[in-house]
């Protein structure tokens, strides 16, 4: 049986999901929590991309490099996070 190259198509019948069927990105999680109103925690973040705290840290990081103005502020004693929408 000859041997196919890693990026040749698979032949098996099974193809990948559909962009509409695939779960959400985790970058375009963690945009959707820091538009919520009262933004998103380091811990909520972390708990809902299964990122380490500084990966986290440098998506946020990433964010503002992509022109994202992101606000930070206090809930309690916790850092919260949120996306300024342009307007």
């Amino acid at each position: 049986m000859p041997r196919k190259m890693a990026r040749e198509p698979s032949t098996t019948g099974q193809e990948s999901p559909s962009p509409a069927l695939a779960a959400p990105s985790k970058i375009s999680t963690v945009l959707e929590l820091l538009r919520r109103e009262e933004g998103a925690t380091l811990a909520e973040l972390v708990e809902a991309t299964g990122w380490l705290p500084h990966t986290t840290r440098a998506a946020l990081t990433g964010l503002r490099k992509k022109d994202h103005s992101l606000e930070k502020s206090k809930r309690g004693d916790t850092t919260c996070y949120r996306i300024l929408e342009a307007g």
